[in-house]
Order: C-alpha cells, then sequence, then structure tokens
C-alpha cells in the first residue's frame, strides 16, 4: 500500500508512523488543519493527521469502494465507521499557535461531557475518564511544533502522549479504559460538527484512492 506524507502549513506528518503504546505501524489517513474564523480572519490553531491500521482499508473497502472522495466526505455513516471499526487509530494534534494542556482538555472535556448528556450516556464512568483527561493535561503547555498523541486502541483504551518535537514517543504518559472517551475526542475533530473539515476531507480523498487502487 503506497501512501504519501501529507503538509499542512509548515508541519509535515509521514506517511506511517508507529504510534505511542503500540507495536503497529499506521498509515496516515488524512491531515487537516483546524481554525477558526476570527473578526474576518481564519486563524489557525492546529494542524491534525489520523492514522490508521492497515486492515481499515479492507475493513472498509467492503461497503465504501468505488465512491466518488467527495461521496465518502459527506457520509457521516462512513465517518463513523472510521471513528468506531475495529482497528487502531492514532489521532496526532500538533501546535501551530501555543496552547496550554488546561485550555486544551477543558475544551475536550467540555465537547464530550455535552454530546454524552445529549444522547444520556453521561454516567459514572465517563465523568471519571474525564476526571482522570483533565488530570493527565493539567501541568502541560505546548509551543508551536509539540503534538498530543491519542492512540485508540480497538479494544476501547485510550493512550495519550505527548511530543515537544516531530518525534514520536514509544511511551504514553497515561491509558484511560473508555471507549466512549477515545471515539468521541476522534467524533469531535472528524464528525459532523467536528472542528477540523479539512482533515476529514483529506481522510475522504485518501482512502477513495487506497479503495480503488485495492
Amino acid at each position: 500500500m503506497s501512501v504519501t506524507q501529507v503538509q499542512v502549513e509548515s508541519l509535515v506528518f509521514p506517511p506511517s508512523v508507529k504510534p505511542p503504546g503500540s507495536n503497529n505501524t499506521l498509515f496516515l489517513g488524512g491531515a487537516g488543519v483546524r481554525g477558526m474564523e476570527i473578526q474576518g480572519n481564519f486563524v489557525k490553531f492546529t494542524a491534525i493527521a489520523v492514522y490508521l491500521e492497515d486492515t481499515a482499508v479492507p475493513a472498509l473497502a467492503l461497503k465504501w469502494k468505488g465512491k466518488t472522495a467527495d461521496q465518502l466526505a459527506d457520509s457521516d455513516d462512513f465517518i463513523a465507521q472510521i471513528i468506531t471499526g475495529p482497528f487502531e487509530k492514532l489521532t496526532q494534534v500538533t501546535m501551530i499557535l501555543p496552547l496550554t494542556g488546561q485550555q486544551f482538555s477543558e475544551k475536550v472535556a467540555e465537547n464530550c461531557t455535552a454530546c454524552w448528556k445529549a444522547v444520556g450516556k453521561y454516567g459514572d464512568a465517563e465523568s471519571e475518564a474525564i476526571d482522570k483527561f483533565l488530570q493527565v493535561f493539567k501541568d502541560e503547555s505546548f509551543s508551536p511544533g509539540a503534538s498530543i498523541l491519542f492512540t485508540q486502541s480497538p479494544v476501547g483504551s485510550l493512550t495519550i502522549a505527548f511530543s515537544k518535537d516531530a518525534s514520536i514517543p514509544d511511551q504514553g504518559k497515561a491509558v484511560i479504559q473508555n471507549k466512549l472517551l477515545a471515539e468521541t475526542i476522534l467524533h469531535s475533530i472528524i464528525g459532523k460538527h467536528g472542528v477540523s473539515p479539512a482533515a476529514r476531507q483529506s481522510l475522504a480523498a485518501r482512502l477513495s484512492h487506497l479503495f480503488n487502487q485495492n
């Protein structure tokens, strides 16, 4: 399977990486910028890459082969299958602007909690997972080029790691056993109202190409 690197602004995401806390090498599914309109200017905060285990391609191709990149990008069902599929995923969030761990984690926690409450899935396990999540980020701060890494295992654990530069650490800083949290973090990025439509578009385009290659 031949995949290329992706450049987002000045950051380059390599074609494959070994995620923290994993023995697998994952390929680059797609990458894009996360930004926001502020007073008429589009301000870019982070670049986000999503890596997938090789088995994702045949698993997803069963249903989606032959669809165009636009059809895949428009399909919430397709994106949901990436998020919940039985293969490993790595989401790498690399800073374009500096950010504190507290700013990042509080926003993610707020989004996850609101999402779960809306669907009646917010229980003790979720509340506990959010507390752990906030704890992991409490004393961190990220300068431009630093990354937050989320390894999502098919059994539902979420490994969180940090990198100060382009290197990927072997081990995570913490592991949280909560499948819903792992999936919701990725959903908040590439889901229906996700923060990075560019990453979603990139995943759709690259996977569409891979399905039709195989």
